[in-house]
């Protein structure tokens, strides 16, 4: 912090105008803190944008047909039918 030790130090003539100097320059130092934080968010939003590319992409949901889970399906019922056919000859 770029405070004069001088300015902090209360002394027992004017201690009011030494509080309102320092607190003065505690807000300079807080607006310049803001400011380097700012410039060090946007930075970092640059960054992430270009390394993701841009915006992150929203998946769409994916639906399937009437007809795919039909056949998912009965591809499922034979694969059944085919393991309950195995166990039946093993017994």
């Amino acid at each position: 912090m770029a405070v004069a030790l001088s300015a902090m130090m209360p002394n027992r003539r004017g201690t009011n105008g030494n509080l309102s100097l320092v607190v003065r320059q505690l807000k300079k130092e807080r607006d310049r803190v803001e400011k380097q934080l700012s410039a060090l968010n946007v930075a970092l939003a640059a960054f992430v944008g270009a390394y993701y590319g841009g915006a992150k992409p929203t998946s769409k949901k994916r639906t399937i047909s009437a007809a795919g889970r039909r056949k998912i399906a009965a591809a499922q019922r034979a694969r059944w039918a085919k393991m309950k056919a195995g166990k039946k000859k093993a017994a």
